[in-house]
C-alpha cells in the first residue's frame, strides 16, 4: 500500500473519532502515531520482526517533534496574551471599557449592544482568547442589557458573537498559531488582524443598529449622559489603550524600527497589566485565579498543538499535503471558486470540531495548495492569480481563515462561545445562546465576502511594514 493511501485512510479514521466526540487533540495524537508505525511498517514490507522497529521509530517521533515546535519562543506569546486578558478582567479595566463604551455609544439604536460590540473590540486589543473576553462580558454586559429589557437571547447572542473578535484583533492566539504552522512572520501576521477586527466589530454594530431600528424593542437608547460624565469615563479606561500602544509599537513602530519581537511585546504588556492590577487592589486570590485560568487555557491549547504536530509529521511521510495541492491547482476552474469552497468546508467542519483544532489539522494540507492555487511559495503579484505576492497571499488567506474560525466559535452544535456564555448565566441554555446568535451568521458571511473581495482591508498594514 502507498504512502498516500495510508495517509487517506488514517486521516479518515481521525475525522470519525472526532465526530464520535474523542477531543481532538487525542485522535490527532492516536491517527499520528499508528500511521507512522503504520508507514514504517510497510518500508519494511510488513515483515513481523521488523514491527518493533517501526514502532520504536514512530515512538521517538512522535516525542522529538511535537518538543521541538512547541518550546519554540514564538508560541510562548500565547500564554502571555491571554494572562493579559485575565489581568485586565481582574484589574477592573473591563468595565471602566463598558463604561466608557456605554456613555459614548448608547445613544444610537440597540445602544447597550453597541457598546457591548466596541468594549469587546477594546477588550479583544489585549486579550488573545474569544472564550475568556466571552465569559467576561457574559457577566458585566447581559445583566445591564436585560434589566434595559433586552431580550435575553438577544443579549447573549451579543455578547457570543462579539467574544469572537478576540480571535482576529491583535494580540490573537489563533493567528499566532497559524503564523508558526505555515511558518510565517508572527508580527505581520498580528498586524493585519487589526483593520479586519475593526472592520468585523462595524459589520455586527451596523446590524445590531439596522435591528433596533426595525424592532424598536431589541434595544432601547441609552440617554441622560452628559458630556462631562463621558469625558469622566474615559481616564479608567486610558490603560487599555496604553497596553495596546505598546504592543503595537514592539510588532510595528511607525516611527522608525520596532523595539523589539512581539514575544517581548507581549511580556512586558502583561507585566504592564500586571502592575495596574496590583495598583487597582488585586488581591493575592485574584492573582492566582487569573494565573489558574491563564494556565488552564494555555494548556489546552498546548496540548491541541502537541497532538496535531504528530499527526502532522505522519502527513509529511504520508505525502497527502502535496499530493492535495497537485490534486487543488489541477482544477479546471477559476481559483477564487476554488478557494470559496475551500473556506465553505471550514464553515462545515466548524459544526464538528473547535477553532483550533480545526486550523491546526487541516492547514498542513490546505495551506499548500492555497499556495499553489495563488502560483507558489515566491510568486510576483504580477504573476498570481489572486493579484498579489506569495508572503501576502499567505498573511490574506491566514486572516480569512481565522475569520471562518470565529465563524466556528458560534455555529451549533460545537460553538464554544456560546456554551460559555450558557455557563456563566444560569438563566440561559445553550439553545438561547444559538437562537440569539443566528443574525450574527450574516453578518460574518458579508464580512469574509468583503475581505476576499477587498484583500487590502488585511493588506494595508502588512505591506507598511
Amino acid at each position: 500500500m502507498e504512502p498516500i493511501d495510508i495517509g487517506i485512510i488514517v486521516s479518515g479514521g481521525m475525522l470519525l473519532f472526532v465526530v464520535l466526540g474523542m477531543r481532538v487533540a487525542f485522535a490527532a495524537a492516536l491517527a499520528g502515531f499508528v500511521g507512522l508505525t503504520w508507514i514504517f511498517w510497510a518500508k519494511f514490507g510488513y515483515n513481523p520482526d521488523k514491527f518493533m522497529k517501526a514502532l520504536t521509530i514512530s515512538v521517538k517521533t512522535a516525542g522529538q517533534v511535537p518538543h521541538a515546535k512547541v518550546s519554540s519562543q514564538a508560541l510562548s506569546l500565547i500564554p502571555t496574551f491571554i494572562l493579559i486578558g485575565y489581568l485586565a478582567y481582574y484589574a477592573g479595566l473591563t468595565k471602566a471599557l463598558f463604561e466608557a463604551a456605554k456613555r459614548w455609544a448608547g445613544w444610537m439604536p440597540g445602544g447597550m449592544a453597541v457598546a457591548t460590540v466596541f468594549a469587546t473590540a477594546g477588550f479583544s486589543a489585549v486579550s488573545g482568547a474569544s472564550v475568556a473576553t466571552s465569559a467576561v462580558f457574559a457577566r458585566i454586559a447581559i445583566p445591564e442589557m436585560q434589566a434595559m429589557g433586552y431580550n435575553k437571547r438577544f443579549a447573549a447572542g451579543v455578547v457570543a458573537a462579539a467574544g469572537t473578535l478576540a480571535s482576529l484583533i491583535p494580540p490573537s492566539a489563533i493567528l499566532v498559531i497559524y503564523a508558526i504552522i505555515v511558518e510565517q512572520d508572527v508580527g505581520k501576521l498580528l498586524l493585519a488582524g487589526f483593520i479586519p477586527g475593526a472592520f468585523s466589530a462595524i459589520v455586527y454594530v451596523s446590524l445590531i443598529v439596522g435591528m433596533a431600528m426595525i424592532w424598536p424593542s431589541y434595544g432601547p437608547k441609552i440617554t441622560g449622559y452628559t458630556w462631562r460624565e463621558k469625558f469622566a469615563s474615559l481616564p479608567p479606561a486610558f490603560p487599555i489603550f496604553f497596553v495596546v500602544g505598546i504592543i503595537i509599537f514592539f510588532i510595528y513602530n511607525p516611527f522608525g524600527d520596532p523595539w523589539g519581537t512581539p514575544t517581548e511585546g507581549g511580556a512586558l504588556g502583561a507585566f504592564v497589566v500586571f502592575l495596574m492590577a496590583v495598583l487597582q487592589g488585586m488581591r493575592w486570590s485574584q492573582l492566582k485565579d487569573a494565573l489558574l485560568e491563564t494556565a488552564k487555557l494555555s494548556a489546552m491549547i498546548f496540548t491541541i498543538v502537541w497532538g496535531v504536530l504528530i499527526y502532522v509529521r505522519f502527513l509529511g511521510f504520508a505525502q497527502l499535503p502535496s499530493a492535495f495541492a497537485d490534486w487543488i491547482s489541477g482544477l479546471e476552474q477559476s481559483p477564487m471558486l476554488t478557494l470559496i469552497f475551500i473556506l465553505l468546508a471550514y464553515a462545515v467542519l466548524g459544526m464538528f470540531m473547535d477553532a483550533i483544532g480545526m486550523l491546526l489539522l487541516t492547514l498542513p494540507v490546505v495551506y499548500p495548495a492555497v499556495m499553489a492555487l495563488n502560483g507558489g511559495e515566491g510568486v510576483l503579484a504580477a504573476d498570481s492569480a489572486f493579484g498579489m505576492s506569495g508572503p501576502m497571499c499567505a498573511i490574506w488567506f491566514g486572516i480569512l481563515v481565522v475569520k471562518m474560525a470565529e465563524f466556528c466559535l458560534i455555529t451549533p452544535p460545537i460553538g464554544l462561545n456560546c456554551f460559555v456564555v450558557a455557563g456563566v448565566r444560569d438563566d440561559l441554555t445553550v439553545q438561547d445562546v444559538f437562537r440569539g446568535v443566528m443574525p450574527f451568521f450574516f453578518a460574518d458571511a458579508a464580512t469574509i465576502g468583503l475581505l476576499i473581495a477587498f484583500p487590502q482591508i488585511v493588506l494595508y498594514l502588512p505591506s507598511l511594514a
